[in-house]
């Protein structure tokens, strides 16, 4: 995705100008899939395009953490482990320690909350125009939270007054940390006030998810972590086209509903954000859906062997469109999304999921629950998938 780099500025110029050209003509590959009846051809060319872009089929996998994240843009972060579990199963031979080497002495990837006002990990250089156009919708959204808990706006800023002097002093510090000191505001160490209080001072810009201290997560001040970069004077529109492009680099064929869902914006947002893409001629139509000029002329041709990936739980996935059925079968679909908020790790055979599974204990084992008997040549890859799982868990010394 490094390669990419250029186009994204490029399209952020062509935004901010606002230069107006004729829409291409529509590419229309394929007719608009049925999404409330059964598997079709249609739905299969989207689903391997998605997993593709996904870096989780046609053996597409990334070299480094970052560069994972990068193709992906934002990776479900509310588990630490998930988020590394998600990284590698999009890498080739990337590593835990890889991964916290990423995220603490490269700092080329960071965790903080951003789409949906919900933990991801995105690339350390896209975290600050990220933030500055999601957080304002994000903080109104808290509102009525916020006066639940006591927290007017008074006492938030003088919050985000003492953390910051916190942790210029002291940091990195752990959450439990900072609430002993907030306690010096009147804050009760008990209940959700003071997280919705750190999440505050993230959402502002105060902080930022650094380094693990035993495995437990800590915060540090944003400026001091991150070095800053060229975008601080993109307007929002540019960063709604931009984030817009990211997410269909990543996620494409979708729909610009997918996109609002995704990102937590407003479907009017969305609108506007494809109605800048269009204008900037760097989208095409692909049977109903949305897709980067330009990015697929032909699917790849079928594989001798099925690319089968152990997906975390809470995957991106999963959960980046506005429906499901794409991606797993309506008739198992309960068995992925149980309820309560919980989505579970899923084993994907070309995109399309065949199982969940769970860890055993002391991460030394894995347990499939197939959704159907499992032909022997896929099992093999499971087996294959569920060995690198273990050694990815496994604890180094």
């Amino acid at each position: 995705m490094a390669a990419l780099r250029p186009a994204h500025r490029t399209l952020a110029d062509a935004v901010r100008a606002r230069r107006t050209r004729p829409r291409p003509r529509p590419g229309r590959l394929l007719t608009a899939p049925a999404e409330r009846h059964g598997p079709t051809p249609e739905h299969e060319s989207v689903r391997r395009l998605r997993a593709g872009a996904q870096a989780l089929a046609d053996g597409a996998r990334e070299a480094s953490a970052e560069a994972v994240v990068r193709r992906v843009f934002a990776i479900q972060a509310q588990d630490a482990t998930a988020a590394d579990l998600g990284i590698r199963v999009r890498g080739r031979g990337v590593t835990a320690r890889a991964i916290r080497t990423a995220y603490e002495k490269e700092r080329s990837i960071v965790r903080n909350w951003y789409m949906r006002g919900t933990l991801h990990t995105v690339p350390g250089d896209d975290a600050r125009w990220v933030s500055r156009l999601l957080s304002p919708r994000i903080l109104a959204a808290t509102g009525r939270r916020y006066q639940q808990l006591g927290l007017d706006g008074d006492l938030r800023q003088r919050a985000d007054r003492l953390i910051r002097r916190l942790l210029a002093v002291h940091g990195p510090l752990t959450r439990a940390e900072l609430t002993e000191h907030l306690t010096t505001l009147g804050i009760s160490p008990y209940g959700q006030a003071p997280f919705h209080l750190i999440r505050h001072a993230a959402l502002t810009g105060v902080l930022c998810h650094g380094p693990q201290r035993a495995g437990e997560a800590t915060y540090v001040l944003l400026d001091d972590w991150l070095p800053a970069t060229g975008d601080a004077r993109w307007e929002e529109d540019a960063a709604l086209a931009e984030l817009a492009h990211r997410y269909l680099a990543a996620y494409a064929p979708a729909a610009l509903e997918d996109f609002a869902a995704w990102s937590g914006l407003p479907v009017t947002w969305a609108r506007r954000a494809w109605k800048l893409l269009a204008e900037s001629g760097v989208i095409t139509e692909y049977g109903g859906l949305t897709l980067l000029a330009g990015r697929v002329e032909e699917l790849p041709g079928p594989q001798d062997t099925p690319d089968v990936r152990m997906l975390p739980a809470y995957d991106n996935y999963l959960i980046g469109y506005r429906t499901r059925e794409m991606s797993v079968p309506a008739l198992h679909q309960p068995r992925v999304w149980p309820g309560g908020g919980l989505i579970r790790p899923t084993v994907l055979a070309d995109g399309l999921a065949i199982a969940t599974w769970s860890r055993g204990s002391g991460a030394r084992s894995v347990k499939v629950d197939a959704f159907e008997p499992v032909p022997p040549q896929i099992q093999r890859e499971v087996d294959m998938e569920k060995d690198a799982v273990v050694r990815f868990l496994r604890p180094t010394t």
